[in-house]
């Protein structure tokens, strides 16, 4: 498994779009349209990566939008649905912490969906402010400062 960062114009990026959209919009009922963001092109996507050189697949994904000098969103993690449950969503975000860290960030937010809430919490993020819906789902606010030690 091959973790690595891509843009918009790496050719894995169509299969990162399409893992997004299975995992996290179709089972929503949501057109392939809503898995793109106006701020793709401006956010950093890591992907994880199987398969022989001449056909790599793309399995899982995280990406990382910057708010400020020190701070951004983590958003749109999808993790093939034959890879989830095996330490894979884990391995994204601790890979992702880790060359934000590098750049001077210093806080990662999200919008986190409320029924996965857990799992980031086992990753150290924590819960702030009131529940919401988005995409027609339950979410809640979390964050993590990145110069906190990892449980």
């Amino acid at each position: 498994m091959d973790l690595r960062f891509i843009d918009p114009a790496h050719p894995l990026y169509p299969q990162e779009l399409e893992l997004r959209y299975q995992v996290l919009r179709a089972p929503l009922g949501m057109d392939r349209a809503s898995v793109k963001f106006p701020f793709d092109a401006h956010s950093l996507h890591l992907v994880a990566v199987e398969g022989p050189p001449e056909a790599p697949e793309v399995v899982g994904c995280v990406l990382f939008h910057p708010e400020g000098a020190h701070t951004g969103r983590l958003f749109q993690m999808a993790v093939s649905p034959t890879r989830q449950r095996g330490g894979l969503g884990a391995r994204l975000v601790r890979h992702l912490e880790e060359a934000l860290r590098a750049r001077g960030i210093q806080e990662v937010t999200m919008h986190a969906r409320a029924h996965v809430a857990g799992f980031y919490g086992t990753l150290g993020y924590a819960v702030y402010g009131e529940p919401f819906v988005e995409v027609g789902i339950p979410h809640v606010h979390m964050r993590r400062r990145l110069d906190a030690a990892a449980p």
